[in-house]
C-alpha cells in the first residue's frame, strides 16, 4: 500500500463518497494518504486483482475503473473480496484526484462484522 500511496502528487485528493460516519471522507495531500494507508495491510492482504474494467472519459486526464480484489482478512485469514469503482484523474504521471466507490457495507461484512470496519477507520483515522 506504500506504492500505491505515492501515486499521488503531493497535494492530491482521495474522497470516499460512501464513506460510514466512523471514517474519513477526505484525505488531501499524499501525506495523508500515506498515513490512511499505513496500517492497511495489518487488516486486509490484498493479493491481486481478478476482474478490472477500464473506461475512458472525455477528459484525457481521467479514467473510471471497475476492478475486484481478492486477499486475505489478516485476523480471521478469511478470503477478502471486494468490489470497487474508482474514478481517478492525473497529472503528470501522478494521482491529482482518487474517488473510491467502495462499500463499508461490504467491508464490514467480509471483515466480520461492524466492530472489526470501526476498529480499522478508528485506525486510520488517527493516523
Amino acid at each position: 500500500m506504500t506504492g500505491f500511496a505515492e501515486l499521488w502528487a503531493a497535494d492530491g485528493v482521495l474522497e470516499f463518497p460512501f464513506a460510514s460516519a466512523d471514517s474519513p471522507a477526505r484525505l488531501d495531500g499524499r501525506d495523508a494518504v500515506r498515513e490512511y494507508l499505513r496500517d492497511y495491510n495489518n487488516y486486509i492482504a490484498p493479493e491481486r486483482i481478478v476482474a478490472q474494467e477500464v473506461h475512458e472519459t472525455a477528459d484525457p486526464g481521467r479514467i473510471i475503473v471497475e476492478f475486484e480484489v481478492a486477499g486475505t482478512i489478516v485476523a480471521s485469514e478469511k478470503p477478502y473480496s471486494m468490489r470497487y469503482i474508482a474514478v481517478i484523474t492525473a497529472k503528470d504521471g501522478e494521482i491529482v484526484h482518487y474517488r473510491d466507490y467502495w462499500s463499508p457495507l461490504a467491508a464490514a461484512e467480509a471483515m466480520g462484522g461492524t466492530e472489526a470496519l470501526t476498529s480499522f477507520a478508528n485506525s486510520a483515522a488517527k493516523a
